[in-house]
């Protein structure tokens, strides 16, 4: 397939996100970010294991809708920063004499549609690679909190994960550190498993109709920019258990959809200039004004359901954002599609930060981590040990 799908009633967008994404492009060739080629496939094995980590993301500029759901090709480009402080291991063995696919996530094993995306994923690289054995995939998120929270990003780190452990199962290690190979297949299951892919501060390139071929993920730190950077994820339950699938529907119906879309080109590039500068009070600032506007989004999708996916605590966390800056602490705080909020801060300044967040009268768990990198194979045997704890 050459284009991805143009969802009705935003043809006209198509030439001003295209020529967005142009300039995009442009910007990233200026700045010496070399865009990856595509891949030579090499032959691939009937039979194999691998076994893969990877990081979940935080947005820095969100995205929410897909304009095309069979490709999952995003409305508009996106930028995220892989999170450290939890990850995903995942082992996918390919053997001809499976009678199907299976797959255990968490110890449960997966059925419906949670199994369908798998399948689909698996049957992409299936047909690269002109074979037919089923597979067995074994999946854990490993999370250093009592609490997961809603909005850590895992779905991101374990489509990641996951196109990781496949590759290198069939293809070999080589083409299993392909990131632009890696984010299209892992966009796959979902789309911002595109960025957790390739790693670091990592933009999705993607408007409506593009061809997914070129919908891939590139990192914009690439010489250790932002390497001072120190987040601190505070992870919130959803008590409304919000599922992002119907955020994804809801938002483009909000009023609010189009003006974000056509934003984002700007932000983008003046993201990407950011990070090439090391200017990390930039990249905070685009994240904590992404993220109302996102949950602004969300909650004008509907006139009957509006998706309030913020808790009480959200609050009183980006009012203390609001507090340290005051006093000289240059911290923003970012969330995703659930309440989980992550602090983007210096790494000197994390201490004050973390002291605040625990005198906030929240009772809340803070981690803090530093920057994940893309998605690796790991050892078998060290997979197995994760999988098995």
């Amino acid at each position: 397939m050459n284009e991805s799908s143009i969802p009705q009633g935003f043809a006209d967008l198509v030439v001003p996100m295209r020529t967005a994404h142009e300039r995009i492009i442009a910007d990233l060739r200026r700045h010496h970010i070399e865009l990856p080629s595509p891949p030579h496939l090499p032959p691939a094995r009937r039979q194999g294991i691998a076994a893969a980590r990877a990081f979940p993301m935080q947005g820095v500029l969100k995205y929410h809708g897909l304009s095309d759901w069979v490709q999952r090709i995003a409305f508009l480009p996106s930028i995220s920063i892989n999170n450290a402080a939890a990850h995903t291991t995942t082992l996918v063995e390919f053997d001809p004499a499976l009678p199907a696919d299976s797959a255990v996530i968490g110890g449960v094993p997966a059925h419906g549609r949670e199994l369908e995306r798998i399948v689909h994923v698996l049957d992409t690289i299936r047909s690269l690679g002109g074979i037919t054995s089923h597979a067995r995939v074994v999946s854990r998120n490993i999370v250093r909190t009592r609490t997961t929270g809603k909005g850590l990003g895992t779905s991101a780190s374990a489509a990641a994960a996951l196109a990781c452990a496949a590759v290198g199962a069939i293809f070999g290690p080589e083409l299993a550190g392909h990131t632009r190979f890696l984010s299209i297949l892992a966009r796959r299951l979902a789309g911002s498993g595109c960025r957790s892919a390739a790693g670091g501060l990592a933009l999705w390139l993607s408007y409506p109709g593009i061809p997914p071929d070129e919908s891939f993920a590139v990192r914009l730190d690439q010489d250790h920019e932002l390497d001072d950077l120190a987040l601190i994820t505070v992870p919130i339950d959803s008590r409304i258990g919000l599922k992002t699938e119907q955020a994804h529907h809801d938002a483009p119906q909000s009023i609010f959809f189009r003006a974000w879309m056509l934003a984002r080109g700007d932000e983008v590039r003046e993201c990407i200039a950011a990070a090439r500068r090391g200017d990390w009070q930039t990249i905070g600032q685009l994240a904590e004004l992404d993220s109302i506007r996102l949950h602004g989004v969300t909650m004008s999708g509907s006139r009957e359901q509006k998706i309030i996916g913020w808790e009480p605590e959200n609050i009183t966390l980006f009012r203390l954002c609001n507090d340290l800056r005051a006093r000289g602490v240059p911290v923003y705080a970012s969330t995703d599609t659930g309440p989980t909020v992550v602090f983007i801060t210096r790494r000197d300044f994390a201490p004050i930060v973390t002291d605040a967040i625990h005198h906030s009268g929240l009772n809340v768990e803070t981690v803090i981590a530093p920057i994940g990198g893309p998605a690796h194979l790991i050892p078998v045997e060290e997979a197995l040990s994760e999988l098995q704890s």
